[in-house]
């Protein structure tokens, strides 16, 4: 059997495929959902499994649990889900994972920065000494999440025609649920931007991929703003936690929202 477009082969692959276009229609487009059901089509050509019943899919589960058995176990709901799809598209009977298999590992205690530690990195970031963008590009990535409160995929994905430098805000295209918005940005985020814009288009020319990029030009990797992180931090002085909770890019979020919440009930807000 060809591979079909997101690349099932196995004797469900049509309802695979069929199932990732139907999320898709509803804004869902991770890529990860892909991934996992991969994962379970391969399982399924490998065992001539043709329907969705328990033991195939419990198989599986064993499987990928014992493959790697401190992992995060989120991907139980890409099967239940596609189990009661499957029972009202095409098979009253298909097998919907039971409750019993719980995700069970536990989302990460953030680690609520300071403003002191908050404005020594910032203030770190713009003196980072790197032969790469990151040398320029570092204190804007970072306070579009400490002032804006962006995701780390969602500022590692902005482009360049994103970024309205005379509006003097950014656009936030196909996020999380596939959901978009725009948001103004304050004149010290847009001073920062329109220099790191200025400074790329210098080495880069006008068709950046994206509007932060690493030193070949390409989009940022999802796993460097952590290594620059960590370099930031370093710079700053900031003493690295040995044990327990330990800081990363996202916590800019996390301090962003907690911000906002004690402004709000400082000032009396109704929300």
């Amino acid at each position: 059997m060809r591979p079909t477009e997101h690349g099932f082969v196995g004797p469900l692959a049509g309802e695979l495929e069929e199932y990732i276009r139907f999320k898709a229609s509803m804004g869902r487009h991770g890529a990860t959902r892909v991934r996992v059901l991969r994962s379970f089509d391969r399982h399924c050509l490998e065992h001539g499994a043709v329907r969705l019943e328990r033991g195939v899919v419990e198989r599986w589960i064993a499987h990928r649990i014992d493959a790697n058995p401190g992992g995060c176990r989120s991907w139980f709901s890409y099967i239940r889900d596609f189990g009661r799809w499957m029972r009202l598209a095409h098979d009253p009977d298909a097998y919907v994972l039971s409750d019993q298999w719980k995700a069970g590992s536990p989302r990460p205690t953030p680690y609520l920065l300071t403003d002191r530690e908050a404005a020594l990195f910032l203030r770190a970031a713009g003196t980072l000494e790197s032969p790469s963008p990151w040398a320029w590009q570092s204190r804007a990535f970072f306070m579009l999440m400490a002032c804006c409160g962006l995701r780390t995929r969602e500022v590692r994905r902005l482009a360049v025609g994103h970024v309205d430098h005379k509006a003097r805000s950014i656009d936030v295209v196909d996020s999380k649920a596939g959901r978009s918005r725009r948001l103004p940005v304050g004149d010290e985020v847009a001073a920062e931007l329109l220099e790191c814009d200025q400074r790329s288009r210098e080495r880069f020319g006008d068709d950046r991929p994206a509007f932060f990029v690493t030193s070949t030009g390409n989009p940022v990797s999802p796993g460097m703003p952590g290594v620059v992180f960590r370099r930031v931090w370093t710079r700053a002085g900031l003493e690295w936690p040995q044990a327990g909770k330990r800081p990363r890019p996202y916590d800019f979020r996390h301090r962003f929202a907690f911000a906002n919440i004690e402004r709000w009930t400082r000032d009396g807000v109704d929300v």
